[in-house]
């Protein structure tokens, strides 16, 4: 059971209490409950004989079915993942430019029992010429203390990316670490990955202010800060990493 609870994301102590009897999960609990069995929900709120009977037969009935193994990836733990609602700068060493700093925009949002994401990359490139708009959307998720974000560039010749994140120290709340994967359009489509570092900006920030921060920097530009531009250099031996 404690697998169980770990893999849907649900504390022990009340799932016990909805095996008992002792209380009824929300809805949005129901419906993790339910992706994780295979079940309908009104499955779980009849009889136990009925119930018996009605799986036997659709067990015997139903072909077997590979399901939708992202189902279930999607939020996690969304008690977690909620705190981290909000936009952020991101900041990465940028494979097209070497020695460059690429700043973009995130916005995560929640959305339907989900925290949709969405990543804007523009701005101004090294030699301030104009950089290609791009937008990534897609979803993050909570599992085992990480962040996941998987995202897909579709406007132009389609791209997903991953970025895995550590969650901040309780006593501070504005860097999200971690490291990212995707391909680099310039100058051509190549797999890379990367440390990143996400900075939370404020509430009062407008997304046009957000969005103007955006572009291309030198490592040593006055707009990265010192926590930016010390985790971005140091070496860890990640892969990836020279």
């Amino acid at each position: 059971m404690a697998q169980v609870c770990r893999e849907i994301g649900i504390n022990p102590q009340q799932f016990n209490r909805y095996l008992s009897g002792a209380g009824m999960p929300s809805p949005h609990n129901l419906r993790r409950i339910c992706l994780y069995f295979d079940l309908d929900e009104q499955d779980l709120l009849v009889g136990n004989a009925t119930f018996k009977v009605q799986r036997a037969q659709s067990n015997k009935n139903s072909p077997i079915q590979r399901e939708d193994p992202f189902i279930k990836a999607f939020p996690g733990d969304m008690i977690r993942l909620r705190q981290f609602v909000g936009a952020y700068h991101i900041h990465f060493l940028s494979p097209s430019w070497l020695g460059r700093v690429m700043i973009g925009a995130s916005f995560l949002d929640e959305h339907g029992g989900q925290v949709m994401t969405r990543t804007i990359e523009r701005g101004l490139g090294p030699d301030r010429e104009p950089l290609r708009r791009t937008r990534y959307d897609g979803k993050a998720s909570y599992h085992s203390s990480r962040i996941f974000v998987v995202e897909f560039e579709s406007d132009q010749e389609g791209s997903i990316t991953q970025t895995i994140l550590y969650p901040p120290h309780r006593q501070q709340r504005t860097y999200l670490r971690g490291m990212t994967m995707g391909i680099s359009w310039r100058p051509c489509r190549t797999p890379y990955s990367s440390r990143v570092i996400w900075k939370r900006v404020r509430t009062t920030v407008s997304a046009n202010e957000i969005l103007g921060r955006c572009g291309v920097y030198p490592i040593d530009h006055k707009v990265i800060d010192p926590t930016v531009r010390n985790f971005l250099l140091e070496k860890t031996g990640l892969i990836g990493e020279e």
